[in-house]
Order: C-alpha cells, then structure tokens, then sequence
C-alpha cells in the first residue's frame, strides 16, 4: 500500500483583512428619511423660508407647482404668510431666439451680479414635451458654476404646457424667493412666443437676447417683442463676429426708433456682450440700475407694479374657473360624449360646448 506524503503547509498564507464600515451611515440614512417624511405646517414652511432655508424653499415651490388640492391648499397658506415680506427685489425677464446663449449669458451676468454682493435666484421655465409631458430641467447642468454659487438659486420648472411655456406658478414663486431674501429675480422663458406676454407681466425689466450672423436678424422678431423689450443685448460679440454683432445693434437700433415712446418714459438700449469671455457684461447692468432709477423718479415702477398686481388677480380667477370646470363631475362625465359628437359631426363645437357649460353652471 502506497503511504501518503504528509500535507504542509501552503506558502500562500491570506491574512484576514480589517472590516470595513458600511457604506452608508444607517443612523444619517434614517434621520433623512424621518426628515422627509414629515409632514411641515404652514409656520414650518414660512419659517424656513425667511431664514433663508434652500430646502424648505424648494419644497414650498413644489407645493406650488402641485396640483393635488390638498398641496394647493398648503401652498395659499404659505404665499399669504410669505406676502408682506415680498416685493423687494429687482425682477428681469430673460429671453431671446433659440442658439442666442441665454444659459450662458444669465451664468454671466448671475456670476457678476452675486460679486455685487446681491442674492440671485433664477427661474428657469423648461419647455415641457407635448407628447410625454415630460421636462429635462437641464438649467442647473447648464449654468454649472452659478449653481455652485452660495449666493445663487436656480430653480428650473417645467412648463406644463401652460401658455408660451410660461409655468403658470412662476409668479407664486417669485414672492416666495423674494421672502427668502433673494433681490434680485431672474425669469427665463422658453423662447421667442406667446410666453413674453406672461412673463412681462410678472418682471420690471424686459431684456430680449439677440445673435448677429444668423440671417436678418429682425425678421425673425415679432413687433410686440420689441415693443416690450426695455434693453436688447447682442450675445457672442467675440472674435470674428465683433463687427457682425455692432452691425446689428445699429440695426436694432433704427428699428426701435419707429416705434411709439414707452410709457415708463425710458428709451430702449441696445448693447453687445460676449457672454464666453464676460466682455461688457457690466455695461448690461448698468443699463438695468439706469432703468430702475429713472423708473422709480417718475413713479412708473410703482404704477406698474399695482397694474401687474391687478393682472393676476384676473388671471387667477381665470385659471380657477377653468379647473374647476374640469374637475367637475358632470363635465367629466359628459365631455368624451361631447367630443365623439364633434369628431364624427353629429354636432357642432359651439353646441358641445354651450352643453357642458349647462351642466357646469346648473349643477352649481
């Protein structure tokens, strides 16, 4: 019988490594989840939002652009608590022509103004897909180094195929960053569209961002925007494209010139800038403080304050009337019925519609 050779041992030897710590801290794990769950009153809620608390202004927006009852409830709550505490800022509306470098320019301008010492929030309206209802919310990736500024707040919003793009909360939230201590608001809308109107309505300063180089350049301006246009910047004044962007601004120029003097008394400015290598961008808000004491001398800023005031006082009641007559039960019972109708021409728009009306207001 064959003996076996004695085992020995091997020259390979594992020696048992330290125990490594869990890589989440379970104990901070759950305290944020305990925070997350509570539920914060309307005194939380306003609390945070006056001492400045990002959080807890970001969760109040979000109550806003809800439209659970119960959130909108909530959020009446916090806009009246809010209110005597708003209207200290300087609101600028933002907007131009697709590919005229708005993220790029409001990063420029943002990064100059929070050096001034001024607490800057932007709200960025993202457009929203028709198909998918859906929204990148891609301002913050864009405008990386504002949104790491500890005196910036960039709060992108989908705009829920709500008018032009415009989200139709944007008002709310500007009253709430307003309480928060932010004095200086910035507005961004979609593009050039029906979105101006709203946003003009809501801002002091109406600022239009233009490209030279891109073909005529005013025939792609519609006239109403350049009527509420308060100053027009040309972006990408840089490198080659200098001469092009001064040929522009003196086309713009001559072009505000057939239009009716402003209300505000204020004469319409044209400026370059080139927002890559922050050229000129200090002339731009120049032009903004030069608007806001010539506007406040002569009481204009005031007048239209109280006129936008009244504005949205309608428009609230407006977009009131219009869900709750969709939340109806009635209507939504009847309005498929109302439309097969319409579609297969078996009755026409106006009888469908003055049907649902009946069943709204009768039930009332």
């Amino acid at each position: 019988m064959k003996q076996q050779k004695p085992k020995t041992e091997s020259a390979l030897k594992v020696n048992q490594g330290i125990e490594q710590p869990p890589s989440v801290d379970e104990g901070a794990a759950q305290r944020f989840l305990n925070i997350k769950r509570k539920k914060l009153t309307a005194d939380e809620y306003f609390d945070g939002i006056i001492r400045g608390d990002r959080t807890i202004l970001s969760k109040a927006i979000t109550l806003i652009e809800s439209s659970l009852p119960e959130h909108q409830l909530m959020a009446k709550q916090i806009i009246e608590k809010c209110l005597p505490h708003s209207g200290k800022s300087i609101r600028i509306g933002i907007s131009g022509v697709p590919g005229a470098g708005k993220s790029t320019f409001i990063e420029a301008l943002g990064k100059f103004i929070t050096s001034q010492h001024h607490q800057l929030a932007v709200l960025a309206i993202d457009p929203s897909s028709e198909r998918s209802k859906g929204s990148i919310l891609g301002d913050k990736t864009r405008m990386e180094e504002l949104s790491n500024d500890k005196n910036a707040f960039i709060r992108p919003s989908p705009s829920a195929g709500s008018l032009g793009g415009v989200a139709r909360k944007t008002r709310e939230t500007t009253l709430l960053c307003e309480a928060a201590g932010f004095d200086v608001i910035f507005i961004e809308t979609v593009g050039v569209g029906q979105s101006e109107t709203a946003v003009h309505s809501m801002v002091d300063f109406f600022l239009l961002v233009q490209i030279a180089g891109a073909g005529d350049e005013l025939q792609g301006i519609k006239r109403g925007i350049m009527e509420m246009a308060d100053g027009i910047v040309i972006n990408k004044a840089d490198g080659s494209n200098i001469e092009k962007a001064k040929l522009a601004a003196t086309e713009f120029r001559s072009a505000l010139h057939l239009f009716p003097p402003t209300q505000s008394g204020w004469y319409p400015k044209v400026l370059t800038c080139s927002s890559l290598y922050k050229t000129h961008i200090d002339e731009v808000w120049k032009m903004i403080g030069d608007y806001f004491e010539h506007t406040q001398k002569n009481l204009f800023f005031d007048k239209r304050r109280s006129e936008q005031a009244r504005y949205w006082m309608y428009e609230t009641i407006n977009n009131y009337l219009r869900d709750n007559f969709y939340q109806h039960e009635g209507v939504k019972n009847l309005i498929q019925q109302m439309e097969s109708d319409v579609l297969n021409d078996r009755m026409s728009s106006f009888e469908a519609a003055g049907n649902l009306l009946d069943v709204y207001f009768k039930n009332k």
